[in-house]
């Protein structure tokens, strides 16, 4: 458990006006000025705001939080100020006037607390100012222990699970034969050293990093006017800088930028924001392919909301430049979120204290703020700081429906990978799902960081590829080429469950991709991390072909593109309203049971549905295919030939020494084999299987190539036997290696026996079950006056007359 701090209780300080005569927490102002709140304290009496002055009576936080009060709507900001030097403390820049600015103050330090009447008819806002005092708990007094990266050898899928298994923070940066990870302390490397896992240091010293970083990135917006970036922008920004920067985007761009607030708010009470761009925009019901963009799942992921943030500016000055973003603005609907998870990402980005990056603890918290699942001596205390440190929480990226409850999440609250009590347990991921479920998202990228990898489904090795796979992989390969990244199924880096486009593509079918953006830092220098990977230079991968942003562009054609999606057209009176909907329930994986056990999948029932506003006559409406993957089948080939006949390996005289360090310690048995290939045998799968006698010896295998690489392997310890698999082999030598890891009983060894090598052909397509959208038409009364079924395949367009004049009978013998 990393050390942290805790609360010793709030103090709800009087408010003393000094606009009226009496304390008062109600703030009044009877005009509305569109301005930052946070730029700078304002005098009393200036328009568009009020104030109070408080003076801290503790070392520790300080809360301000806006409500509304009294009637009609409106958006009001609210801003923490310094009043010795001006400098802003916090702020909370959101669309309506619910607001929390939160951040670490001195005792006797006095403040203003200014709020900002921005936009709407309401006059007043209710303010209330908590301080809430700090006290050391669990070391936090001791000097802050070293943290760093280290990457762990993983060489096969049974390593990758014991890794997970050990609740360290597992990083998106993993190969086939290794995966990083960051040990925060001591605590982590004894845990990480008594597993017996080999590692070697990728970065020594995060701290000592996050340091440097910040003061490269303080010399790189002093010397720069302005970057190549959409904004200008020239360092990371704030959430209120967020919040500000989406609702000026659609202040200054009516017709074309919405801002909006998403369903629920956070454990913390903070909204979600974000916009909507579109020709017409505030016309959701026109029928457009919906792409949609968004970031900061993961707190200290920032610069995943960067480039979220930028592509949403870039979308409306290509727009009003004219060119290709005009055309493809004009056909699509683009939704974008920068900021995901607000309150994690308000701790990392402020650390504690605020700036002061030495904090490893808080600076790297991955996971939201809910409480509710810790233990009863860490639920004290608000998230910024607690006796759980950055461990209080669930991971939003792990609790999506998708596969929910499998591997490659924790069932342990401590993880960083914690999957939460159930699928869609948390306010953060149901905001996602509401705009999926509610629109024709046709298109969706999920901003992380790092390693350089554009990912698609699925996320489990075990799940075969669905039937897009050909054309689904083209896309995310062709994203790739732009920024120089790895386009690959997010197995191959390690299973995960629960994640954002396992649940999006196998409920919608829309085309979901995770972008892990950077090679190698969280947050790295903001010149490197985002600049140059958005704009495509130097020293991003993608330098000189065009970057994420191209990336972005590649995405977005393809929502405009009629052929990846399939089309409703038809014709329906002005004014009437037309819905394509379906429920269904989707199993989760079995679910991984703290104790290891295995129970029964979750049925998470699904509501997918969408609206059209007909203008009168003929309409044309982008959906995503009616089949879910989920049923639709299974990519695969038919077999060009039989499978090679099995090989049988025999066993070398004698027993090699036992080598726990193998393969920097070759000592090993290797037995040669070969396997043909076309057009002789089509190998689809190839599995080399060896057993012994006792499950107290251990016995490793690996399979080499000829050019001696490791190309398959299992090690997994505790059974009798391995089983290593290769998919497709390649024709050639390969070589099976058998590694003496552990003799239970040293005096009588344990010879290995029976090691056959058996071919698979491939598994040709498989189809299932085609199903229909619900297609309903009501009149200007909200009356019913159309039903019928429709069938829709990606790049169909279906024609589905004039539904508003059809029962479901007439539809069901139409469609025989």
């Amino acid at each position: 458990m990393a050390a942290a701090v805790g609360l010793s209780g709030a103090v709800v300080i009087g408010l003393t006006s000094t606009t009226a005569s009496a304390e008062d927490n109600v703030l009044r102002s009877d005009f509305a000025v569109a301005r930052s709140c946070f730029e700078k304290p304002l005098p009393s009496g200036t328009k568009g705001a009020d104030r109070r002055e408080v003076t801290s009576t503790v070392d520790g936080l300080v809360q301000a939080r806006l409500k509304p009060h009294g009637n009609g709507s409106g958006d009001w900001d609210v801003a923490v100020f310094d009043k010795a030097t001006g400098a802003v403390v916090s702020a909370s820049s959101a669309l309506r006037s619910a607001e929390l600015a939160e951040s670490f103050v001195a005792k006797g330090q006095e403040l203003i607390v200014q709020a900002c009447r921005y936009a709407g008819s309401s006059r007043h806002v209710a303010l209330g100012v908590d301080f809430l005092a700090l006290n050391a708990q669990g070391g936090a007094t001791q000097a802050v222990q070293r943290a760093e990266i280290v990457r762990v050898e993983t060489p096969n899928k049974q390593q990758k699970d014991r890794l997970f298994a050990l609740g360290l923070d597992v990083t998106e940066k993993a190969d086939a034969t290794s995966v990083e990870v960051v040990l925060a302390n001591d605590a982590d490397r004894e845990t990480l050293r008594s597993s017996g896992m080999k590692s070697t240091v990728v970065q020594g010293d995060l701290t000592a990093r996050s340091i440097a970083n910040a003061k490269t990135d303080k010399e790189y917006a002093a010397k720069t006017a302005g970057s190549v970036l959409p904004s200008g922008r020239t360092s990371y920004r704030r959430h209120y800088e967020y919040d500000f920067d989406l609702k000026e985007l659609a202040r200054k761009n009516p017709g074309l930028v919405k801002a909006f607030t998403l369903p629920e708010p956070t454990w913390e009470g903070r909204d979600v924001v974000g916009v909507e761009i579109a020709s017409n925009v505030e016309n959701i019901r026109d029928g457009k392919a919906v792409n949609f963009t968004m970031g900061i799942h993961h707190a200290r992921e920032w610069p995943a909301g960067e480039h979220a943030m930028e592509w949403a500016i870039e979308l409306v000055k290509g727009y009003k430049a004219g060119g290709e973003l005009r055309t493809l603005v004009g056909k699509t609907r683009n939704i974008v979120v920068p900021i995901v998870n607000p309150d994690g990402f308000n701790i990392s980005r402020e650390a504690e204290p605020k700036g002061d990056f030495s904090r490893f603890d808080y600076e790297m918290k991955r996971k939201n703020c809910n409480v509710n699942d810790s233990p009863e001596a860490y639920r004290t205390g608000v998230c910024k700081a607690n006796p759980a440190g950055r461990l209080r929480g669930t991971d939003p990226n792990r609790n999506y429906a998708g596969f929910w409850g499998g591997a490659g999440a924790s069932t342990a609250w401590s993880s960083d990978t914690f999957r939460g009590s159930g699928p869609f347990s948390e306010p953060e991921t149901r905001n996602i799902r509401s705009i999926v479920s509610n629109r024709q998202v046709t298109n969706l990228i999920t901003l992380h960081t790092y390693s350089n990898l554009v990912l698609r489904v699925p996320g489990v090795a075990d799940v075969r590829p669905p039937l897009d796979e050909p054309a689904y992989k083209a896309l995310g390969d062709k994203m790739a080429s732009r920024n120089g990244y790895t386009s690959q199924p997010s197995w191959a880096l390690y299973d995960t469950t629960g994640s954002t486009e396992d649940w999006s593509y196998f409920a919608t079918g829309g085309w979901g991709f995770t972008f892990e953006v950077g090679p190698n830092e969280f947050h790295g220098p903001f010149a490197d991390g985002v600049v140059a990977e958005y704009a495509g230079l130097a020293p991003a991968a993608g330098a000189g072909k065009g970057g994420n942003r191209q990336a972005f562009i590649d995405m977005l054609a393809n929502a405009a593109d009629s052929t990846t999606h399939a089309t409703l057209t038809g014709t329906a009176p002005k004014g009437y309203q037309l819905q394509v909907r379906k429920a269904f329930q989707t199993p989760t994986s079995p679910v991984v049971q703290p104790d290891g056990s295995v129970k029964e999948p979750i049925q998470v029932a699904d509501v997918i549905k969408s609206d059209l506003l007909s203008t009168g006559g003929r309409f044309s409406w982008a959906v995503n295919p009616s089949t879910r993957p989920y049923v639709a089948g299974r990519y695969g080939r038919d077999p060009q030939g039989p499978a090679q006949a099995p090989i049988a390996l025999a066993n070398p005289a004698g027993i090699p020494a036992e080598n726990t360090n193998f393969p920097t310690d070759m000592t090993a048995e290797s037995m040669p084999f070969h396997i043909d290939g076309m057009p002789a045998v089509d190998n689809g799968k190839m599995e080399v299987t060896v057993e012994w006698g006792s499950a107290a010896t251990d016995w490793d295998l690996y399979i080499f190539d000829s050019a001696g690489n490791i190309v398959s392997s299992s090690a997994s310890g505790g059974t009798r036997s391995e089983k290593a698999v290769l998919f497709d082999p390649p024709a050639g030598d390969y070589t099976a290696v058998m590694v003496n890891y552990e003799q239970g009983d040293p005096g009588t060894p344990d010879d290995w026996s029976n090691m056959n090598v058996n071919f698979f052909s491939p598994l040709p397509t498989t189809y299932g079950p085609k199903e229909p959208y619900t297609l309903t038409c009501s009149d200007q009364r909200g009356r019913l006056v159309g039903l019928a079924e429709v069938y829709a395949d990606r790049g169909q367009t279906v024609d589905v007359g004039d539904v508003c004049t059809r029962s479901a009978l007439e539809a069901k013998a139409r469609k025989k």
